[in-house]
């Protein structure tokens, strides 16, 4: 198995409007991502969280119908609660926990050579672009 993350996606208002999924549903095509689980949550103005069924998506319905049935068992009640806390007032979610499928091979060698992930990261894009800025104005 490859490594396991998890996103929290935001859109303002009430749901996603579905524009991302064909990119979802082409990581998952080509094997670089497995979605584990994928769940849809809602924050009220007045800061009360509930989840999204699929059937409220309204007419993005039929693009995210492929994700039906998504849930491994690995989100708990607790986690959507969590994901809820970084979420501004009036907006929406999609929690996503997907394998990096791309990455099983390379991890499983990697154990079988008594190896092993010590540190990982992420470095913000605004980050990489300032880099980037920085050393193209250096040149």
């Amino acid at each position: 198995m490859g490594p396991i993350d998890y996103v929290v996606l935001e859109w303002p208002g009430r749901q996603p409007n579905g524009e991302a999924v064909p990119h979802l549903i082409d990581l998952v095509d080509r094997g670089t991502i497995r979605i584990l689980d994928l769940a849809f949550i809602h924050k009220d103005e007045d800061g009360s969280v509930s989840g999204i069924e699929l059937a409220e998506l309204g007419g993005q319905i039929e693009q995210f119908a492929v994700f039906a049935g998504a849930s491994s068992g690995l989100l708990s009640d607790d986690d959507l609660s969590e994901a809820a806390q970084a979420l501004e007032p009036g907006t929406s979610a999609a929690l996503i926990v997907y394998e990096n499928s791309w990455a099983a091979p390379f991890a499983a060698a990697v154990r079988r050579s008594g190896g092993q992930l010590v540190a990982s990261g992420r470095i913000p894009i605004d980050e990489i672009e300032a880099a980037l800025d920085a050393a193209e104005s250096a040149t």
